[in-house]
């Protein structure tokens, strides 16, 4: 059984790459709070409706002190036609080697639950979704995960979902930020 961060615990620190090939670290060396999200690959109807409302509202989230960063089970060159506009730090991580190490789990419920098939309708019948065609990187299985990282590396909050439509909102990570 992977490990599950707590709240408290000292986040194991996240060097990567974004997307477009810029350094980033986990915990932010800038002061501000990170919203870790752990989504599932490139097309997923879900996590782009979900981070959809993370765009629309980017800079109330900037202007909170909060910084995104979100991690995907795809390859880089998959997730640029999707993600490669978002204004935050998008990392691949096609080896599930972020996904491991900090407990995030597959399960066959991400896609079985009912709570996570209308958000998935929802997403399917959108005109702007992703285009997918087979099977995605690393399954459908993988489940989403949110953290709320202090500046000084430590878990603020913590959340592991069930379902695949199972993370914060935007109102719920600012609810957490400002706590």
């Amino acid at each position: 059984m992977p490990h599950k961060l707590q709240v408290g615990e000292k986040f194991p620190e996240l060097d990567a790459k974004n997307i477009h090939g810029v350094p980033l670290s986990v915990p932010a060396t800038d002061g501000r709070l990170t919203h870790l999200q752990f989504r599932r690959f490139a097309g997923c109807p879900i996590c782009n409706l979900h981070l959809q409302s993370f765009m629309a509202r980017h800079d109330e989230i900037a202007n909170a002190g909060v910084r995104e960063v979100v991690v995907f089970h795809s390859p880089d060159a998959e997730l640029l036609p999707y993600q490669g506009r978002f204004p935050f730090d998008v990392i691949g991580d096609p080896g599930h080697d972020f996904y491991r190490r900090y407990g995030v789990e597959k399960s066959v419920w991400s896609i079985l639950s009912p709570r996570a098939w209308p958000t998935a309708i929802k997403g399917n019948l959108r005109k702007d979704k992703p285009k997918r065609g087979g099977m995605p990187n690393g399954g459908l299985l993988g489940l989403p995960a949110d953290f709320l990282i202090a500046p000084d590396g430590s878990v603020k909050a913590a959340h592991y979902g069930r379902h695949a439509d199972d993370q914060w909102t935007v109102e719920e990570m600012l609810d957490l930020a400002r706590a």
